[in-house]
């Protein structure tokens, strides 16, 4: 009930999108995945001391780019989070104070809390959470609210539950 009332909320906003999993040659990927949840891989490929850039996959689909600290001993707030696996949810803007869109909450990371995956363009504006976008510069990603936008669509698309991340370094 909750998925098909964001699902409609966001249809108000929609531009004109066709979900990657919907696409015709890849029909059979989606019949595989459907029961297995949503698979996000995150490959970091860009490093320098101001940022960590990647490149975000949903269900092994090459999605979006990524904006995230560099790697400072995993602290609170300045560094990316380690390595590894995730489960990942939903997040609503009612249960945020400061994103009024539906954005992910990366879970159990080691000694963090409030990951999210979210808007955003450069280093200052991580806090330690991931951001996405579609383009990538030195130390930037463009676009940034659309990338989140089209994320959303299609996490949604694809049952919105049961999603699972992980991170890799290039």
């Amino acid at each position: 009930m909750l998925l098909q009332a964001l699902l409609r909320a966001l249809k108000r906003n929609e531009r004109e999108y066709t979900p990657k999993t919907q696409v015709k040659d890849r029909t059979a990927l989606k019949k595989l995945t459907e029961d297995k949840g949503v698979n996000l891989l995150l490959i970091r490929d860009t490093f320098t001391d101001v940022s960590t850039i990647g490149r975000l996959f949903i269900n092994g689909e090459s999605f979006c780019d990524t904006l995230e600290n560099p790697y400072i001993n995993n602290e609170r707030n300045i560094s990316c989070i380690p390595e590894g696996q995730y489960k990942v949810r939903l997040r609503l803007a009612r249960e945020s104070a400061t994103r009024d869109y539906l954005h992910l909450l990366v879970q159990d990371v080691p000694n963090r809390d409030w990951i999210l995956v979210h808007i955003g363009n450069y280093p200052s504006q991580t806090q330690g959470c991931i951001l996405v976008g579609n383009g990538r510069e030195h130390n930037a990603v463009n676009n940034s609210r659309l990338a989140m936008d089209l994320v959303i669509k299609e996490i949604l698309n694809l049952g919105g539950e049961n999603i699972n991340l992980i991170i890799k370094n290039k």
